[in-house]
């Protein structure tokens, strides 16, 4: 499996149109084009604005099938509050196809729900991809000494 790495900025065009940076869309794998005809190969992505942060997380196919997987395991069928977390969960997701350049076209609907402005700012997180608005003040990061907090506590076994 391919993992997402690092933190990149790019810049949304007037049409919801940006560029994938180049480290994050080597790791893709191309859907292969039909048989017998013109297409090019292409990739398809999911994205889903996050249930905790303002930003989008960008699904690999292959990734956003296991998180369904993984998700429709652990829901009842047969319970109205579970089917309506699978259904919000679901609807609020949208396939997006790289275009022969490597931009993905994001909707007005999903920049205005994640608060993206033209410049976004790409973070790897392993297996997705997470696209927070680059002049946000809303920031994903923790400052050094919280983070040194933070790995203690859960990693460390408590304070030293």
């Amino acid at each position: 499996m391919n993992r997402f790495l690092g933190n990149i900025e790019a810049r949304v065009d007037a049409k919801g149109r940006v560029f994938i940076p180049a480290p994050f869309r080597k790791k893709f794998v191309p859907v292969p084009a039909e048989a017998g005809g013109e297409r090019e190969e292409t990739c398809t992505v999911v994205l889903r604005k996050d249930i905790y942060q303002p930003c989008i997380v960008l699904y690999p196919e292959e990734v956003w099938s296991a998180e369904m997987d993984r998700l429709s395991s652990r829901l009842n069928p047969y319970n109205a509050a579970h089917r309506m977390i699978l259904r919000q969960f679901v609807a609020e997701a949208e396939q997006a196809t790289l275009d022969p350049s490597g931009r993905i076209l994001i909707s007005r609907r999903m920049l205005q729900s994640a608060g993206l402005g033209e410049k976004v700012r790409f973070i790897g997180m392993g297996e997705t991809i997470e696209v927070w608005d680059a002049e946000s003040t809303a920031t994903p990061f923790l400052s050094p000494g919280e983070m040194t907090e933070k790995m203690n506590e859960i990693l460390g076994g408590g304070p030293q």
